[in-house]
């Protein structure tokens, strides 16, 4: 499992230029499963988006957690995070796990976090979408199990 963790001032999703998602300061998260992963690397994600420390305290050191200062989460599905584009000029995306896999971990994921963490708001897994956002820093961490 893969994430890119951007820290944002706000992010959005739009499916047929309507806003299905937003949220002001937080994290968006864009998540890639492939094909042997299980809600133990779903688990090990979780734990790093609510707990990695990429908000600043008073001295501008990265020291303070989702959890700790309340901020908002938006989860987006990613299937090309795993896309390979070391051979030819099109990626290929043997490693990505099929929507058999890969969907019902992405639901898992957000009701996990959702039990505990309300602040959480997701795209459509499956869906044309728009993201918008206004990245903090930028701040940008690739994550993977």
């Amino acid at each position: 499992m893969k994430a890119v963790i951007q820290r944002v001032n706000q992010a959005s999703v739009r499916i047929n230029e309507i806003t299905t998602a937003a949220i002001n300061k937080g994290l968006l998260v864009f998540l890639g499963i492939k094909n042997d992963d299980t809600k133990k690397e779903a688990d090990w994600i979780i734990d790093k988006i609510l707990n990695l420390r990429v908000f600043e305290d008073k001295s501008r050191r990265m020291n303070y957690s989702t959890l700790q200062i309340n901020a908002e989460i938006l989860i987006v599905s990613q299937f090309t995070l795993y896309g390979n584009c070391q051979k030819g000029r099109r990626p290929g995306f043997d490693e990505a796990a099929k929507e058999s896999v890969s969907k019902p971990l992405y639901s898992y994921t957000i009701e996990k976090i959702r039990k505990t963490y309300p602040n959480i708001k997701s795209g459509t897994f499956g869906a044309n979408m728009r993201i918008s956002l206004e990245n903090d820093g930028p701040v940008t961490f690739i994550v993977e199990k």
